[in-house]
């Protein structure tokens, strides 16, 4: 026998009508679930992850507003460290990033390859300075010529970044060791750094064919005398020490220096590695660190790649872009940096192809 549905009351409705809706939305979410995977592939917003060397804080910044503004999907975010820790961010500690820069272009091979990365693109130099200001100790008295009799003063602390962690750290010692060749003065090393920390420097042969390892041990064993020498990770953070005067000097880099309005001594070129004409003297001067690895001295050049891992490759591959070209090597130069022209890439055939043709082939 057929039945049939009769409605006898406000429940029987209220049954119906919801079964309605029910349908309703079945059928609308089967038509629409493709469309809407588009618009949501389309407008993809990007946390772009940028690891950074700290002296590229001031000129990474002003790229960044840069690239913000013509890429409006794309949020950068920086995260400075002494290069070594950066680049260990990766390699040990297994962080996502897009772009990795360091103020050491040697790391990059000599830390990422071949697991991590396999191209290093140098774009910029610059040198080792002494900053200061008008507060600080025979300030209106410090030169090229005397710069290590000043801070040999009792009355005069100085800083360094820990070599360990950052590379203006050890080439900060390597500048004091060739110090002792370019002034024909043997104690400048030992009365500067040794007998202020438990860095330690051994030299063999003689005359001209002199060379020196500086040994560095590890972090927690460097024991800086504190009333004469302040260490820390990373250079950025000596200047705070500058301005509360709770040091006389630092070494830094110079374009640190001029961005942050400091007066400094411009040091000769025989050992402010900044010239690469002088690798063979700079080259006198090593450090070994605490993990083993040996750094060489070498004119002074940064170097900047995309690790295999990298989650967001076409972003990061248009930020190095912008880092490298004619808008960023500006950034740089009115930043107080060189920037290399063009930029020098190794293992040329494993650069993206999108910036070949803002790079030269070189080691």
């Amino acid at each position: 026998m057929e039945q049939k549905i009769k409605l006898t009351g406000t429940a029987d409705l209220t049954v119906l009508i919801a079964g309605i809706v029910l349908l309703s939305v079945l059928l609308s979410g089967c038509v629409e679930e493709k469309p809407k995977e588009n618009i949501t592939q389309t407008n993809e917003y990007v946390q772009l992850k940028i690891f950074h060397a700290g002296s590229l804080t001031e000129p990474l910044s002003d790229v960044e507003k840069e690239f913000e503004k013509e890429h409006k999907n794309v949020d950068v975010q920086r995260e400075a460290a002494g290069s070594v820790q950066t680049i260990k961010k990766v390699t040990e500690l297994h962080k996502d990033a897009d772009v990795v820069t360091s103020a050491d272009a040697f790391l990059i091979p000599q830390m990422m390859y071949p697991n991590y990365s396999d191209f290093t693109i140098k774009f910029a130099a610059n040198d080792i300075v002494i900053a200061y200001t008008n507060k600080s100790n025979h300030w209106n008295k410090i030169n090229k010529d005397n710069w290590y009799e000043i801070l040999r003063k009792d009355d005069v602390k100085f800083g360094f970044s820990n070599p360990n962690n950052d590379p203006c750290g050890y080439r900060s010692v390597m500048v004091v060791q060739l110090a002792e060749f370019k002034y024909n003065d043997g104690k400048i090393f030992d009365d500067l750094v040794e007998k202020n920390t438990n860095i330690k420097a051994k030299c063999e042969g003689e005359n001209l064919n002199l060379t020196c390892i500086i040994i560095v041990p590890n972090s927690a064993k460097i024991n800086p005398n504190t009333n004469k020498v302040m260490v820390r990770s990373l250079e950025m953070e000596l200047i705070s020490g500058l301005q509360r005067r709770e040091i006389d000097y630092f070494f830094i880099y110079r374009s640190v220096a001029i961005q942050n309005k400091f007066n400094f001594v411009e040091l000769p070129p025989e050992i402010n590695l900044g010239d690469d004409a002088k690798n063979e003297i700079y080259k006198k001067a090593s450090v070994k660190l605490e993990d083993g690895n040996v750094q060489h001295g070498n004119a002074i050049v940064y170097g900047i790649t995309i690790p295999k891992n990298a989650q967001h490759k076409k972003e990061a591959i248009e930020f190095v872009k912008s880092v490298i070209d004619e808008n960023g090597q500006k950034v740089f130069r009115d930043m107080g940096q060189l920037p290399i022209t063009p930029a020098i890439a190794d293992n040329i055939s494993n650069v993206p192809d999108e910036l070949k043709n803002l790079v030269v082939e070189g080691k």
